[in-house]
């Protein structure tokens, strides 16, 4: 059984807690360590338990907290060279990693944890380099896909396979197109290294996703271009476009963006 909780899936800040009975990991760390201390223990956790973070890429919403937890909590932080090099040279990290606590991993190399093991693969998205993270225990497949510009066949084959996907559903298109962010920045977005919309985040599930599909998260909403109860309705109609029903084929939920979400118990 794996276990899951979202502490934070929005560009205020992304973090993400997994656990087994044996191993405990966080990927990204985008809130503050007050916010992750607080949250974890009305779970029931504590934040010394974790064994390592898994970051994704290193932008300000996914890093922000990451050198005190490795510089105050002694946690080993886990990414490409590419993305902890970058870390270091971002502004918002205001506690720097040493290299004690830097470990670089490679796309499709798996890292075992205990009973889970955590493969990073390639995605699109403009920063010094991007990875989704795949979560395996035994009888469970998790994947985590955020900050994505498009749907590659990596990507495509890795939904192929998953029990359990949070994925990026960040903007309506029409709400961005039609909203007041600059040009130069709606087209940062629409790009193919940018942020998935809602319809292309939908289509991705619905062409690609198995059977053996128990659950979809949707995470990292925009708040100015996207709304929680639109990216669920978008994905409810592309779905049953493809005769997949929300509720039976598999659950479909919205992560919240700033609050933190129940504990759930994930079994394949």
């Amino acid at each position: 059984m794996l276990k899951f909780i979202s502490l934070g899936s929005s560009s205020s800040g992304n973090c993400y807690y997994l656990g087994t009975n044996n191993a405990q990991i966080l990927i990204d760390a985008g809130v503050s360590v007050r916010t992750l201390k607080t949250s974890l223990k009305e779970k029931g956790i504590m934040l010394t338990d974790i064994d390592a973070v898994f970051i994704t890429h290193d932008h300000a919403d996914h890093i922000k907290a990451v050198g005190h937890l490795a510089n105050d909590f002694s946690l080993p932080i886990y990414a490409t060279e590419e993305v902890l090099l970058g870390i270091n040279k971002n502004y918002c990290v205001t506690s720097k990693l040493t290299p004690e606590s830097m470990h670089f991993i490679h796309k499709s190399q798996t890292i075992e944890i205990a009973d889970m093991r955590i493969t990073a693969f390639s995605v699109p998205h403009d920063s010094s380099d991007c990875v989704g993270f795949r979560v395996e225990t035994d009888s469970e497949i998790f994947l985590l896909i955020t900050d994505i510009g498009h749907a590659t066949e990596i990507i495509q084959e890795e939904v192929s396979q998953a029990h359990f996907i949070v994925l990026e559903s960040n903007h309506d298109v029409d709400m961005l197109m039609m909203g007041p962010y600059p040009a130069h920045l709606k087209g940062r977005i629409r790009s193919g290294r940018g942020h998935i919309s809602n319809t292309d985040s939908a289509r991705l599930i619905a062409e690609y996703a198995s059977p053996a599909l128990k659950r979809v998260w949707l995470c990292h909403l925009s708040e100015e271009n996207n709304h929680p109860e639109l990216a669920r309705k978008t994905h409810e109609t592309v779905l049953r476009e493809y005769g997949l029903i929300a509720g039976v084929d598999f659950k479909l939920e919205v992560l919240r963006r700033k609050q933190p979400s129940e504990m759930y118990y994930l079994e394949a």
